[in-house]
């Protein structure tokens, strides 16, 4: 065998050397604009619930065209309304959905927040999200009094369920206390503990119809109990984000009669913090593919723009929303 000694200039050497030029002069090579992605994530809720839907609606309208604008939208399943916005003001979520009764509460820094949040900005209102009372049918619940001494979900702390849950606690002169179990479960537990008879009721706002709520009335004959009353009227007059509302008769199995409550309205949040484009994009990808958008949830078939940029925000529009809004004339 004949060796031969290494000049360290070896065909395996001067291969690496010619790679790393070519690399150097491609890096050196202007980017393409449409390669140059930019990453958004929308903070949404339990993956049962519309807040994941709305978000995934999104996500898929911005995503049809990001070879264009180079955004790429993804949805990250969340604790809800105040985990989001929390997370936004952090920096670390770009948009959020939030019901209004929390959007409020940031942006004045009353409910669970501790401070207000002056940078906070509205995006648009989605649908309608009553506030759902579910009862185990053997429970025998006529009104939500009846809980008194029952095992109850009162909604995982973050959420916006559970702030408005407070909320009716003390209108209704009542305290966590007063139930035998309160449990802190996530909405995408409450409907099969329901059902194994571990709660016998809980409280959830979403918009309807909702799988969340039709899994327990399917599987358990689970009941809905109206949210009526003075103390009701009373938190609705003084409430300027909430307002009455009714989930219709024979939406749910064994729920034949009409469900009297009230309720807030979805809202979607971002901050200062994100670029005008960014938010313009978003919002022109959902409102230029309307149509489109309505068709993937059926709590969306109602919807109207004019609403939809006015119903429900408290805190002011981030000026990319209000950029499209005045190009479709919807804004003066």
């Amino acid at each position: 065998m004949t060796m031969h000694k290494n000049t360290g200039r070896g065909p395996t050497t001067v291969l690496a050397s010619s790679a790393s030029f070519v690399l150097a002069c491609i890096l050196a090579l202007p980017v393409p604009v449409h390669a140059q992605q930019k990453f958004v994530t929308i903070g949404t809720g339990g993956v049962t619930g519309v807040y994941y839907a709305v978000g995934g609606a999104i996500c898929r309208l911005v995503n049809k065209d990001r070879a264009k604008h180079g955004i790429r939208c993804s949805v990250e399943s969340t604790g809800g309304s105040v985990y989001n916005v929390n997370t936004i003001k952090a920096g670390e979520l770009d948009f959020g959905m939030s019901q209004s009764d929390v959007q409020y509460q940031a942006y004045k820094g009353t409910g669970p927040f501790k401070e207000s949040y002056p940078e906070l900005r509205a995006v648009f209102s989605v649908h309608p999200e009553p506030f759902t009372v579910v009862a185990r049918k053997e429970a025998n619940i006529k009104s939500f009094a009846d809980f008194k001494g029952k095992r109850f979900n009162v909604g995982n702390p973050g959420s916006g369920t559970r702030s408005a849950m407070d909320e009716l606690l003390a209108a209704m002169n009542m305290k966590i206390s007063d139930f035998a179990l309160a449990s802190e479960l996530k909405a995408d537990e409450h409907g099969s503990a329901l059902c194994d008879n571990k709660i016998d009721g809980f409280f959830y706002g979403v918009g309807h119809p909702s799988a969340n709520i039709q899994d327990p009335t399917t599987a358990c004959g689970a009941k809905l109990v109206s949210l009526t009353g003075p103390a009701i009227d009373e938190l609705v007059k003084k409430s300027p984000y909430y307002a009455y509302a009714t989930i219709p008769g024979g939406m749910y199995a064994n729920n034949p009669d009409p469900t009297k409550t009230y309720g807030v309205l979805a809202t979607l949040v971002t901050s200062t913090k994100v670029p005008a484009d960014t938010v313009y994009i978003l919002v022109k990808a959902t409102f230029d593919n309307f149509d489109e958008f309505k068709k993937l949830h059926p709590a969306f078939a109602n919807l109207d723009p004019k609403n939809m940029i006015q119903d429900g925000l408290s805190a002011p529009l981030h000026e990319g929303a209000v950029r499209y809004y005045r190009e479709k004339g919807w804004m003066k």
